[in-house]
Formats: C-alpha cells, sequence, structure tokens
C-alpha cells in the first residue's frame, strides 16, 4: 500500500492520540476498509472491526449494525461527499477523526487510477470543527502535525512547518 513511503509520523501521532483519549482495550468501529493501521490499532490491544468498502455517502449499514465504543475515522472523510451525513448516523458516543488539511500551497488530491482515491473536501480546521457541532458532536481534544518529505523544493520545504494532518477527540452532545 505505501511501498516506499510508509507513513511513519503520521500512525505513530494517530495512535498516541488514540492512546490518550481511548486507552485500550475499547471496541472500535473504524471506517475505511482494513488497513495497516488496522493492525497498528489492533497490536496496541484494541478490538477493531472496520466497515467493508460499502460507499459510506449511501449505504450506513454498517455504522447503523455496529455497538462499537469508540467510532474513528482517519483520513476518511476527505474522501466523502456529505460526511455530515455519516457523522449524524453513528451511534457511538466516541469519535476520533483526522483529516488531511487544506494547503495553500497545493491542490487537492486526486488519482487518476483510483476512482475512491480522490479528495473531495481537503479542510481548513475551523471547517471540520464546524461540521462536527453542525452534526452533534462536541470536540473536546484535538493536536495538528506537519508532514516533511525529503525531496528539494519550496513545496518541500513549507511541508516542514505547515501543518498537513488534524486530530480530533469528539463526543456526542447530550
Amino acid at each position: 500500500m505505501y511501498e516506499n513511503n510508509f507513513p511513519n509520523k503520521r500512525y505513530k501521532n494517530t495512535l498516541e492520540f488514540l492512546e490518550k483519549v481511548a486507552p485500550p482495550p475499547t471496541t472500535i468501529l473504524d471506517l475505511g476498509v482494513e488497513n495497516p493501521f488496522t493492525e497498528f490499532m489492533k497490536n496496541a490491544g484494541y478490538e477493531v472491526n472496520n466497515t467493508i468498502g460499502e460507499d459510506l455517502d449511501l449505504d450506513f449499514s454498517t455504522i447503523k449494525k455496529s455497538d462499537a465504543e469508540v467510532v474513528t475515522a482517519f483520513e476518511i472523510f476527505e474522501h466523502l461527499l456529505a460526511p455530515f451525513n455519516v457523522l449524524r448516523e453513528i451511534k457511538a458516543d466516541k469519535l476520533v477523526a483526522s483529516v488531511p488539511l487544506k494547503l495553500w500551497f497545493s491542490s487537492a488530491y486526486r488519482s487518476k487510477t483510483d476512482k475512491w482515491d480522490r479528495h473531495y473536501h481537503e479542510f481548513e480546521d475551523w471547517q471540520f470543527d464546524w461540521l462536527l457541532e453542525k452534526a452533534g458532536w462536541e470536540i473536546k481534544a484535538r493536536k495538528k502535525w506537519s508532514n516533511p518529505v525529503k525531496k528539494i523544493g519550496i513545496r518541500p520545504l513549507l511541508r516542514k512547518f505547515t501543518p498537513r494532518y488534524y486530530i480530533v477527540y469528539a463526543e456526542r452532545k447530550k
């Protein structure tokens, strides 16, 4: 999946944040198909089930059936046309979600070969906060980090200090 650019920093920061706000053993519904980070969570002591590749803009059945304590969504919402609908359907009272932040010096990501690997949204932090709030969630913790790349140039230099990822822990509003 990641050939020569495994996301060590992103996985490390994501797991540290998750362990802080929802320590294992916790049952998790992870939005998105099983992936390398699923194994990281399982190895850390979490019981993880994933969605099965259904179009989450249209099919909420796995989300509705889940009795997980926490729902995680790591770099999923930017791929959806209507993440608001998914957020409203979650039964769990706790959510840990991350999104790539919009970079002013780079256009939205779009794979030319994989129709699922495209970003419909690239959020600014306030936009993601607003989406969560409107969908009935209250943010309790948040963190941002950069994503440096080992290349030479202006954009790689900007990536060293410009936050690229934004993660939040939110609880369902009562």
